[in-house]
């Protein structure tokens, strides 16, 4: 008999019944029912029950010892009694009769419990992240991700993608968020950099003769954490294909994502491809966000121009001066008591906002503020745009136009969830195309990229030659599940000459694209192919599928908010003499000096 198992602790069935068997595994919590003490015993596989009688020489052994200590445990497969069968457990129409007891290692009284659902704070489950990972949704979390990434390799081979490694340590570029960097030891002053996605890599990678390339691509970022964002790291399926145009894109990548969706849905719709493309532009305007979650039904409308020059002054005050009106409607709303708009226009207040106007539609016309002062062909036409009809109402945001689109985007939200409209049980799919090439920098006043550096503009170099820099689309696109950006991707820029001009609007004169990024820049000084990919996020798409809103339960060991690993103490001062080898000096921030108080 092996030394630790025969069997895996969700192996054993009625069919075993009258075998030895031999288990392994922690005990995952003990029953004493005076002259018999259960002990379930669990592994990876599951959990099985075992049975110990007072009389046994083992017993004492058993009872002492604590719940997740490690054991081996030795019996005969005995069949449950009818009335002690558990039809939840797959292992439950057995138990082991225990004939032999080993402690392989003793656990130490737990700082947390793993069985049960009781909750803990994120600093103890961190700290002790081995043995949250031991309890059961935290554990199959991991291994649905596992599964899903194993899809997900099989599903980009079979649409005849390559699977190729990229460098970790390269050259720092000015790509958005902060690098981390990695000081050279015989370079003295000079720094690695962990990168922030392949980018360079996998368009070397299709200038190099490859058609399609994909990698789980491990990503660095030196950013604060989100619920949707981790930091330090994350991975992502990084993809990237040869002579194609968007719809190429999106066409190889759709079965992939739409595929993983079923299989793992559990019983959740999936939008079937042709995923929907919405650009930019409407996304604002309809939805107030850049990744809109179409299990909202509402639909924002513009409603300025209804309003320029009528009789609620104070709307018609602020579109003089540049102000623009969102209307978000409110089906079914006229039934909601006066306390539902006393409750929102409070909420609106708390979020920075003057207020929340409304007009509500009902017993043949309409009440509230705005609709008492509004000409009445006027609000006719708002009603009409809108779609709202008897018994529903219009909710109103007045303001400039990133103000009021942000705005009328949470406002969507919060009607959405009060009046219980959000489908469920779905994942709705969208493309977000045709993204702005620049953006203004509010603080400064400079042209900007706001997107992706390396994408080709919309019209190419005549589009950059002779258009605003902030009237230039580029082929970007984000594809949105359910509200959460899984992916940004682009038809990239394979041509020099528009990569010196689109880095020159953006401030970066020749001398810094040269530098920053040469390799890429003589790379298609010798033939590039058009080309175009994206990169999902891995830990994204998990949390989704697990239907868990925090990218934490889905990492096997993520950091905190801080980006602090509490299991490994990491980061950590280093030793003096690693410092001298790597001619780093450190010069820690000074502290602030304390104020003194006054005297009372």
């Amino acid at each position: 008999m092996h030394p630790y198992r025969t069997h895996t602790c969700g192996e054993l069935r009625l069919d075993h019944a009258g075998q030895p068997a031999r288990l392994s595994g922690w005990i995952n919590r003990k029953r004493d029912h005076g002259n018999l003490l259960f002990v379930d015993l669990r592994d990876h596989y599951g959990l099985t029950q075992c049975v110990i009688d007072v009389s046994s020489p083992l017993f004492a052994k058993v009872e002492k010892v604590r719940p997740e200590s490690v054991v081996t445990v030795t019996g005969r497969v005995v069949k449950r009694s009818e009335d002690t069968i558990n039809p939840n457990l797959p292992t439950g129409q057995v138990e082991l009769a225990v004939d032999d007891f080993q402690v392989e290692s003793a656990a130490e009284q737990l700082p947390m419990q793993v069985y049960g659902d009781t909750e803990y704070p994120d600093d103890i489950r961190l700290r002790y992240r081995f043995l949250d990972l031991r309890r059961e949704r935290l554990h199959n979390n991991i291994i649905l991700r596992n599964r899903i990434i194993s899809s997900i390799r099989r599903r980009m081979i079979d649409q005849g993608f390559m699977e190729f490694q990229t460098p970790i340590l390269t050259a720092s570029s000015p790509e958005g968020a902060r690098d981390f960097l990695v000081p050279s030891r015989i370079h003295p002053g000079k720094f690695y950099a962990l990168p922030q996605a392949p980018q360079q890599f996998k368009q070397l990678i299709m200038v190099s003769g490859f058609d399609r390339y994909f990698q789980i691509a491990p990503c660095f970022r030196d950013e604060d954490a989100r619920a949707d964002r981790t930091p330090g790291e994350f991975y992502q399926l990084d993809f990237e294909m040869a002579y194609v145009t968007q719809e190429d894109v999106f066409a190889a990548i759709e079965p992939v994502l739409g595929g993983i969706f079923e299989e793992f849905a559990n019983g959740r719709t999936v939008t079937p491809p042709p995923f929907p493309h919405i650009t930019y532009a409407d996304a604002l305007l309809k939805y107030g966000v850049d990744k809109p979650d179409l299990r909202n039904p509402l639909v924002i409308a513009d409603v300025t121009q209804e309003f320029k020059g009528g009789g609620f002054g104070l709307f018609s005050r602020n579109i003089e001066t540049g102000s623009i009106v969102r209307a978000i409607p409110g089906p079914g709303a006229a039934a909601k008591p006066r306390s539902f708009f006393d409750k929102l226009n409070e909420w609106a207040r708390e979020e920075g906002h003057g207020g929340l106007g409304y007009a509500v539609f009902a017993d043949g016309g309409a009440k509230g503020a705005i609709a008492n002062n509004l000409e009445a062909d006027r609000l006719a036409a708002v009603r009409q745009k809108v779609g709202v009809g008897e018994g529903d109402a219009v909710f109103f945001v007045c303001a400039e136009r990133k103000v009021a689109e942000k705005f009328a985007g949470q406002v969507r939200e919060r009607i959405c969830d009060e009046l219980g409209l959000r489908e469920k049980d779905t994942f709705k799919f969208c493309w977000v195309v045709d993204f702005p090439m620049y953006e203004r920098n509010e603080e400064t006043g400079q042209i900007e990229f706001s997107h992706n550096p390396f994408s080709m503009p919309q019209g190419g170099l005549e589009a950059l030659n002779t258009k605003d820099p902030l009237d230039i689309l580029a082929f970007q696109y984000d594809i949105v599940c359910n509200g959460i950006e899984l992916s940004s991707g682009a038809i990239r820029n394979h041509r020099p000459e528009i990569m010196y001009k689109a880095f020159e609007i953006a401030g970066y004169g020749p001398e810094v694209v040269e530098t920053k990024f040469g390799g890429m820049l003589r790379a298609f000084q010798y033939g590039a192919p058009p080309h175009g990919g994206s990169a999902p996020g891995i830990d994204r798409i998990v949390m989704l599928l697990a239907d868990e809103a925090n990218l934490r339960e889905v990492i096997m060991f993520p950091m905190n908010q801080q980006a602090q690993d509490l299991l490994m103490g990491a980061p950590s001062e280093v030793r003096p003499e690693q410092l001298r080898e790597l001619h780093i000096k450190i010069e820690l921030p000074k502290a602030k000096a304390k104020t003194p108080k006054a005297a009372s």
